[in-house]
């Protein structure tokens, strides 16, 4: 590949990979016979770190809290993460990749993950919604701009 190719590169994927992930069902085989109306809590994080001039490890933590009544049925916790070439952007464009357009790219990874943590704990199946990281990008920019 010529070194002018190299130079218009601006974005790549280099590793898509899971940094960390948990499953606990404490209160099994109990909690099997209970009616399946469950209260189920999702927490959504992101964050990055620079690892080396225009490479970032970015991360999707994803927290899952089921409880039926007062008991815990599971936790699930995943971070899914990847490491991305990000070169040649403006300030407002990079942020945009490492909280929105990196993170959206991350989500299905995730989202297989615990489906098949939740699925051969022998829970019922669990399809997490997509998730429009776009609009939350927006309002945090929003939120952001009120409160400067």
């Amino acid at each position: 590949m010529s070194e002018e190719k190299v130079k218009k590169k601006s974005f790549e994927i280099q590793r898509i990979y899971i940094k960390d992930a948990s499953f606990e069902a404490p209160n099994t085989p109990s909690v099997f016979h209970l009616d399946w109306k469950p209260i189920v809590k999702f927490h959504l994080n992101t964050f990055f770190k620079k690892i080396e001039k225009n490479i970032f490890e970015i991360v999707l933590q994803i927290k899952i809290i089921v409880k039926i009544k007062e008991s815990l049925i599971f936790l699930c916790d995943v971070d899914q993460a990847g490491i991305f070439f990000i070169a040649d952007l403006n300030e407002k464009i990079l942020n945009y990749y490492l909280y929105s357009y990196c993170p959206n790219i991350l989500f299905p990874y995730a989202r297989e993950c615990i489906s098949s943590l939740v699925s051969h704990a022998s829970f019922p199946q669990m399809n997490l919604a997509p998730i429009n990281f776009d609009a939350m990008y927006d309002n945090h920019m929003k939120f952001k701009k009120n409160s400067e």
